[in-house]
C-alpha cells in the first residue's frame, strides 16, 4: 500500500523542493520515505504548465476558440526521475575516471580509495557508492541472449526446498532440484533430503527418464557434490558424475562461479517452484511432496504460455523438442557407491564392515573404492582399476587367489611343509613326521622352524633335524638344543704350550745361529 501523506507534509515537500532541496534531504528532514517524496514531486511537475515556445498574445487578449486546436493543449509528460536527484554529485568532476574504473571491473570501494589517494577526493564513500550505482543503472552491463536449438541443452539448479511436517509434529528441511530444457522450457522438479552426489545423480537420471530422452549438454551449478573444485577453464568433475555423463553420452558444462546468467533459463526455477507449487502447502512425507511436484509440472507448468517463447510449454516440447532428444540407454545408470579408503597395515580396505584385499604396494596409501550389490572395485589415484572382489558378508575377508599377501595360505599345512623343505631334505622329513604326529598343533611349531632359518645357517638346522629324526624328537626345543650342541663342538680348542711334537724354542734359536754363520 502506498504511503499516505498529510496535506501539511505535502506542502512542506513542495516548498523545500522549490528551494532546491534534494529528495534525500527532504525525506530525512520530514522523516518520511523517499518514495513518497519522489511521488509528490512528480505530481507537482506534471501539474505545472509548460513554457511556451511562441510569443504571448497581447495582454487582455485570448486566442479565439477557432484558433484553438488539440495540438495547442498543454502536454503533460512524465519527467525523467534522474532529473529529480537534487544538486550535482560531488563525484561529477571525476566522471570520466570513475567510468574508466568501472570498465576495468573495479568495485566502488576501490574507486573511492583511488580517488582519495590519487586525486585528493574529499567527499564520503557513500557519495561514490551512490554515483557508481547511478552509472551502473544508466549503463548496465550487456549480456548476449542465448537461445538453444531443440535437444541441445538442459539447465540444472539445486537449492533449498520445502518443509516436510510429520503428523507427530517433527519437521525436516528438503532440497529441490529443477531441470529445464532450454528450448521448450519444459521442466522437472524433485525434492531430496541431501545435496550429495548420489541424490544429485538420481535426480538427474529421473529428469532424463521423465523427458524420455537425453539432451546434448547439461549446464549445472558448481555444487560440491558435482564439482569439487570450480574452474571455468578446467573444472574438477566428480568421478561418478563423469561416469554418468559417459553412460548417457551427455556433456557436463559447469557455469562460471558467481555468474548466474550462464543458466538464466533455470536461475529462478527454485523460486518459481516454491512460490507457485509449494507455498501455503504442507506435506507429511517426501514421497507425497514429489508426487505433488510431478502433478504440478504436468497440469500447471506445462500448460503455461512462456513469456519468451509465447507458446505453451508442453505443446512446444511434444511437437518439437521431444523428437530432438537422444535415445535413452536400455538400463538405468548402475547404482553404486564410492569413496576414499585407506589401505590398512594388513593390506585390506574396509567397506560396510567387510574387508577387501588391496595389492601389497598400496599398504598405507589411499585408494578410491567403488561398490555395488555384487562387486567391490579398487582404483588408484589415476582411476585405474587395481583389484576387483565379489561382495562378502560383514566381518568377512575377501582375498585375492595367489596373492603373496594371503595370510590364510601362510597358515596352511601345504605352505608350511613347503617352507620346511626349502631349508633342507631332513628338515622336510622332520616336518612331515611332525604333521603326522601332532596335526594342526604342529602349524605353530613349523612357523618356529621357519623363524630359526633367519637366525642360523640352514645346514645346521638340517643336521639338527636329521639327529632329531633318529631320536624320534618332535619338539622345536629339541631342534634348538641340537643346534647349540653343534655350536659347542665347533668352539676352538685351548692353546697348548707343551706337547711331544713341540720342540723347545732354544733349539730353534741354536739352529738359526749355526746355519746363519755358515752362510
Amino acid at each position: 500500500m502506498a504511503h499516505m501523506t498529510k496535506m501539511d507534509t505535502i506542502t512542506s515537500i513542495q516548498t523545500l523542493y522549490g528551494l532546491g532541496w534534494s529528495q534525500r534531504s527532504i525525506a530525512n528532514e520530514l522523516n518520511i520515505p523517499r518514495s513518497a517524496v519522489k511521488r509528490h514531486i512528480l505530481a507537482l511537475q506534471a501539474e505545472a504548465p509548460p513554457a511556451s515556445d511562441c510569443t504571448n498574445p497581447t495582454a487582455g487578449e485570448s486566442p479565439s476558440e477557432e484558433a484553438k486546436s488539440p495540438s495547442d493543449e498543454p502536454k503533460r509528460t512524465k519527467p525523467d526521475p534522474r532529473l529529480l536527484s537534487g544538486p550535482p554529485s560531488a563525484c561529477e568532476p571525476w566522471r570520466a575516471s570513475i567510468e574508466a574504473s568501472l570498465e576495468q571491473g573495479l568495485s566502488g570501494q576501490r574507486i573511492y580509495q583511488d580517488l582519495v589517494a590519487e586525486s585528493g577526493f574529499s567527499a564520503s564513500y557513500e557519495s561514490v557508492k551512490r554515483y557508481v550505482r547511478h552509472l551502473r543503472e544508466k549503463n548496465p552491463k550487456r549480456f548476449e541472449r542465448m537461445e538453444s536449438l531443440p535437444g541441445i541443452e538442459a539447465q540444472v539448479d539445486f537449492g533449498t526446498g520445502w518443509w516436510i511436517r510429520e503428523p507427530s509434529g517433527k519437521k525436516w528441511k528438503a532440497h529441490v532440484l529443477r531441470v529445464v530444457l532450454s528450448h521448450s522450457r519444459k521442466g522437472y522438479s524433485e525434492s531430496v533430503f541431501h545435496q550429495d552426489t548420489e541424490s544429485f545423480l538420481r535426480c538427474l537420471e529421473n529428469a532424463i527418464r521423465y523427458f524420455g530422452g537425453v539432451p546434448e549438454t547439461l549446464v549445472i551449478d558448481n555444487l560440491k557434490a558435482a564439482i569439487p573444485r570450480a574452474d571455468w577453464y578446467d573444472p574438477d568433475v566428480h568421478p561418478k558424475l563423469r561416469d554418468f555423463a559417459t553412460y548417457y553420452n551427455v556433456a557436463i558444462l559447469p557455469t562460471k562461479p558467481y555468474h548466474p546468467h550462464h543458466k538464466g533459463k533455470v536461475e529462478r526455477g527454485i523460486a518459481y517452484v516454491k512460490e507457485n507449487a509449494l507455498k501455503g502447502k504442507t506435506f507429511p512425507t517426501l514421497r507425497e511432496l514429489n508426487a505433488h511436484l510431478l502433478h504440478w509440472e504436468t497440469h500447471v507448468a506445462d500448460r503455461r504460455v512462456h513469456g519468451t517463447t509465447r507458446k505453451q510449454v508442453g505443446v512446444l516440447f511434444t511437437d518439437v523438442e521431444a523428437a530432438a532428444l537422444h535415445p535413452l540407454p536400455p538400463m538405468p545408470f548402475p547404482a553404486y557407491e564410492e569413496g576414499r579408503r585407506s589401505v590398512h597395515r594388513d593390506g585390506f580396505v574396509e567397506v560396510r564392515q567387510s574387508y577387501y584385499e588391496a595389492p601389497p604396494e598400496y599398504v598405507g596409501r589411499v585408494l578410491w573404492v567403488r561398490w555395488d550389490a555384487r562387486t567391490v572395485r579398487l582404483f588408484n589415484h589415476r582411476m585405474e582399476e587395481v583389484r576387483v572382489h565379489a561382495r562378502v558378508e560383514p566381518g568377512q575377508f575377501a582375498r585375492t587367489p595367489g596373492s603373496t599377501n594371503n595370510r590364510q595360505a601362510h597358515h596352511s599345512a601345504a605352505y608350511l611343509l613347503k617352507e620346511a623343505q626349502s631349508i633342507g631334505y631332513w628338515s622336510g622329513l622332520w616336518a612331515e613326521a611332525l604333521l603326522l604326529k601332532r596335526g594342526r598343533e604342529a602349524y605353530r611349531t613349523l612357523q618356529g622352524l621357519r623363524q630359526l632359518s633367519r637366525k642360523h645357517p640352514v645346514g645346521k638346522i638340517d643336521r639338527a633335524c636329521e639327529q632329531a629324526l633318529s631320536y624320534g624328537a618332535t619338539r622345536l626345543q629339541d631342534i634348538r638344543r641340537l643346534i647349540e650342541q653343534q655350536r659347542a663342538l665347533q668352539e676352538e680348542l685351548p692353546f697348548l704350550t707343551e706337547h711331544a711334537l713341540i720342540r723347545d724354542l732354544s733349539e730353534y734359536q741354536t739352529h738359526i745361529n749355526t746355519h746363519g754363520k755358515t752362510k
